[in-house]
């Protein structure tokens, strides 16, 4: 070193040294904070399992849907599911038929 000042060889292996680090430390906090971090981990567990249940859910539904389907099939349809549904949705009825509401 003369004068003081710094090689050039010196201050660029520094230069490349520094943006080295500070590659690794941006790898590291995305390993840790980044969306699919450690820290994300637990939140995306606990998503799953939510959406695990929320698919069960739907999946019973679907199976009461593909029920009343069967029974509403033009070749034989079913008397019963027939009748609910003229009672609910047109407002039908007998004139010697009580109706009591249920809250669902």
């Amino acid at each position: 070193m003369r004068g003081g000042k710094p090689e050039p060889r010196i201050q660029r292996e520094r230069i490349t040294q520094a943006f080295a680090l500070s590659a690794l430390l941006l790898m590291a906090g995305m390993a840790v904070f980044g969306p699919s971090g450690l820290l994300a981990w637990s939140e995306n567990n606990r998503l799953l399992e939510q959406r695990q249940k929320e698919l069960q859910q739907l999946a019973l539904e679907r199976d009461d849907l593909k029920n009343r389907v069967a029974l509403l099939d033009p070749r034989g349809v079913d008397p019963d599911i027939a009748g609910e549904l003229l009672r609910k949705d047109l407002n039908v009825v007998h004139p010697d038929e009580m109706v009591m509401l249920l809250g669902n």
